[in-house]
């Protein structure tokens, strides 16, 4: 019976979120230093905010944005666009067997936060918290 990467919670194993934060933080210093020349890329910082590896690690999704969301999609593209290279920069980084497939991805988990702040300064929620008990 073979190992799952997953505990019983379906939850990822320690591995896999080692290896995904190993992979982050080379991606995020691969972008940093300016080396992908591609023109849509060109002075936009860029955050890595997360990587998902697949069980088997040959796969991995990227979560990126670029800062304050200026053009989110053309950001997004032009690292998709620049996959093997920064999969070659990423091989001299980090030591895998198999190097996963990247697939770059907008993070949507900054505008869920501020809309779950909205929804939080609310005047419904604040007048819930008035109420005494």
């Amino acid at each position: 019976m073979s190992k799952s990467r997953f505990d019983n919670n379906g939850e990822p194993s320690q591995r896999l979120l080692r290896v995904g934060e190993n992979i982050r933080h080379a991606l995020s210093e691969i972008i940093s230093r300016g080396d992908i020349r591609d023109d849509d890329l060109e002075n936009v910082p860029v955050t890595v905010t997360e990587v998902r590896c697949s069980p088997d690690l040959r796969n991995a999704t990227i979560f990126a944005m670029p800062l304050g969301g200026v053009n989110e999609k053309e950001v997004i593209e032009a690292l998709n666009r620049n996959t093997k290279f920064i999969r070659g920069q990423l091989s001299k980084m980090v030591s895998m067997k198999y190097l996963p497939a990247l697939k770059f991805t907008s993070d949507h988990s900054f505008g869920e936060v501020d809309h779950i702040e909205e929804l939080l300064n609310s005047s419904h929620v604040a007048q819930d918290l008035k109420k005494d008990d």
